[in-house]
């Protein structure tokens, strides 16, 4: 087997061989060549290349997303890195382990005008959770200039060639061991993206038919058990009537069957669940804003929880986020492994430890409360629901009747990845199949890389995946179809209405050109052109009657990827929308 003969990029493949990160994503590169020929030469490895540095971080995403455990994005040195930067960020947010592997030139070539550098330590700052720029290998790159023709580079090189002879490169191994060893256990324990700068001199292209480093694999800490005066909360809880379990984003799965019975089993209880927490049950309440969508001020005060106690991570309701802000619990409780936001300026609690852990220990302290509150707005969802159903057999053909038709025919157990802005608040709106799993980038609501997540993280799931996106969405990132892993079963449903349909929803002037240019971004594009440069299956579709006929076979099986594309009117959409949330009182 062919090795990189520098023995940073030695350590670096071991290491991470080491720790079962088998999923490499590359971009082209000729300074981060001692890495990519060590991933690619061994099969332990998984490695995809994709040319687009911004579009193969969130295609690792989507990859890390689905096996919860880092995936390595690698790249060259100078402006390629920063292209990482969107994806590095949803990460953190999202707590989503990746790895960025950015090589880097010696620090004597740095800052001089030599070519493809930038100044690369730290360069994701507050986005990171570890960010470490390794020691060069004393071993390689410190001769002296024989002719004495260049005086700089002799000067540069000498305290390396100092430290050369005096022996100290095993002191660089050792040192380089350790950072890459807590970097890559930092972002395996608490997910999320960690970025280890790699520098190489030339030349880059040597192999040895063995390793010359043994580097020591350093084992990821286990977490202690958490002490807390669970007594003194389950009285607060037990002398509660009014309690809100709000569930951000959570993998499915992740809390058991038996806790959610427990929370079900306590009327004083209300479960507010997001499309993208994955959880499900009769008495819980999903499509939050179907329910508080247009309260009166008698109705908020009589929601208002005594206790609110949050899962999971961020929240997509807006109306939900206002309600808690405008109607503060008494106490705000939250439980989870990673960060504890204060979206409702009320935070008073973090239990750090994971759901399960929690509610094990939590239950054993607390009783059901009698209480009609449950009950209450379970009644009022009913209501809703039967409202919501009479206003979308009567409306024209639109955004909301198109995700009303898609929604209904998903498949069963499809992986559904949904796009941000509008294509998620809709999604909100309605009772999902609970076969369905559910993912959307919620850690900085972007648009920049929804499609590139779906495709990684359709790459290595067996069920079929369906990504629903829109327009401006799937156009700003449409180099994620430059990519030659995309599985046939993979469905792309794009909803065009030839603009940001969702600067139509939010206060401002409408209908003028200002508005069209700057905000809502009007344009003429469509997907055509795309699918047949990429070879995806191409269909389209202009109103409700061949949306839901084409949406009949277009699940079935294929031999390449599909797209469907939705086109809707533009100036109908924000009208529908917002007449919705009276016409359901």
């Amino acid at each position: 087997m062919h090795y990189p003969k520098i023995p940073l990029a030695q350590t670096i493949i071991t290491l991470c061989k080491a720790k079962n990160i088998k999923h490499i994503v590359l971009s082209p590169g000729s300074r981060n060549a001692p890495l990519t020929i060590g991933f690619t030469n061994d099969p332990f490895f998984k490695c995809y290349s994709i040319v687009d540095e911004r579009c193969a971080a969130f295609f690792a995403l989507g990859i890390a997303q689905q096996i919860k455990h880092p995936v390595a994005v690698v790249c060259t040195s100078g402006s390629a890195l920063l292209n990482y930067y969107p994806a590095v960020s949803e990460a953190f947010y999202s707590n989503i382990p990746l790895v960025v592997l950015s090589a880097d030139r010696p620090k004597y070539l740095i800052g001089i005008g030599d070519g493809q550098t930038i100044n690369q330590d730290n360069v994701y700052d507050k986005h990171s959770l570890y960010s470490i720029s390794l020691k060069q290998d004393l071993k390689e790159g410190d001769s002296f200039n024989k002719k004495g023709e260049e005086l700089l580079p002799i000067f540069k090189s000498m305290e390396n060639s100092l430290e050369k002879y005096l022996g100290l490169q095993k002191t660089v191994q050792l040192e380089n061991e350790e950072q890459i060893n807590k970097a890559l256990n930092i972002s395996i324990a608490q997910f999320g993206p960690v970025h280890i700068n790699c520098p190489f001199n030339e030349p880059l292209y040597e192999t040895d038919e063995k390793l010359s480093v043994s580097p020591k694999v350093i084992p990821v800490a286990k977490l202690e058990p958490v002490d807390t005066d669970y007594e003194t909360f389950s009285k607060i809880w037990n002398g509660a009537k009014r309690k809100i379990v709000l569930v951000g984003v959570l993998s499915p799965n992740t809390i058991e069957q038996k806790y959610l019975e427990y929370l079900a089993n306590d009327k004083s209880v209300l479960v507010f669940t997001e499309t993208t927490s994955n959880l499900h049950h009769d008495d819980f309440i999903p499509s939050i804003d179907k329910l508080i969508g247009a309260l009166t001020t008698t109705e908020f005060e009589a929601l208002q929880p005594d206790v609110l106690l949050t899962l999971g991570g961020l929240v997509v309701s807006k109306k939900i986020k206002k309600f808690l802000r405008d109607y503060k619990p008494k106490h705000h409780w939250h439980v989870g492994l990673n960060r504890a936001n204060d979206t409702y300026f009320c935070l008073n609690q973090v239990f750090k430890q994971s759901e399960n852990s929690f509610f094990e220990s939590f239950s054993n302290y607390t009783i059901p409360v009698p209480s009609n509150y449950r009950n209450y707005w379970l009644s009022t969802l009913k209501v809703r629901r039967e409202k919501h159903e009479s206003y979308m057999s009567r409306i024209e053909y639109s955004d909301f009747k198109a995700f009303d038709s898609i929604l209904k025919t998903l498949p069963d157990k499809v992986q559904l990845q949904v796009g941000n802005s509008s294509a998620i608040r809709y999604t909100q709106l309605f009772d999902l199949n609970k076969t369905v799993t559910v993912f959307c980038n919620r850690g900085t609501s972007g648009i920049d890389g929804s499609t590139s997540t779906a495709i990684g993280a359709s790459v290595i799931k067996e069920a079929q995946t369906v990504f629903i996106t829109g327009d401006l969405s799937f156009f700003y990132d449409s180099n994620a179809l430059w990519n030659n892993y995309i599985p046939s079963h993979f469905r792309i449903i794009l909803i065009n209405n030839e603009g940001g349909g969702i600067f139509r929803i939010l206060p401002g002037h409408k209908n003028t050109d200002n508005f069209d240019t700057f905000f809502e971004t009007k344009h003429k594009l469509a997907a055509k052109q795309l699918c047949e440069m990429y070879n995806f299956e191409y269909e389209s579709v202009s109103d409700d009657g061949e949306l839901v006929s084409k949406l009949d076979t277009f699940y079935s099986e294929s031999k390449q990827p599909k797209l469907l594309e939705v086109f809707t009117p533009s100036k109908e959409n924000d009208a529908i929308l917002l007449n919705y949330f009276s016409f359901i009182l």
